[in-house]
């Protein structure tokens, strides 16, 4: 099973269920926009752009140049791309595929 920091609960399968039923990325914007600030939302974008680049082979400085995000940011991605439980691994797999 993959690691995840925080223990099960209610609370978080809600979430994630809520995510999984959400139907379109209009209804994302629409759902993610009342639950996250503009800075979180951003966050979160960040961090997935930086493990793709970092899948990419791009170097940190790169990274850093292109998006203008902090080394920590991305050795904390790397990290995770390394060591983590796969997720971004995943995703940035089912992304290259067409629909």
């Amino acid at each position: 099973m993959p690691r995840i920091r925080n223990e099960r609960n209610d609370s978080t399968d809600q979430l994630f269920r809520s995510i999984l039923a959400l139907r379109d990325v209009d209804e994302c914007y629409r759902f993610f926009g009342d639950l996250l600030t503009v800075q979180e939302l951003s966050a979160f974008a960040q961090r997935l752009q930086v493990a793709q680049m970092l899948s990419e082979g791009k170097t940190y400085e790169a990274i850093r140049t292109e998006i203008s995000t902090s080394s920590s940011t991305i050795t904390r991605v790397n990290t995770e791309l390394r060591y983590g439980s796969g997720g971004y691994k995943m995703i940035l797999e089912r992304l290259k595929k067409p629909e």
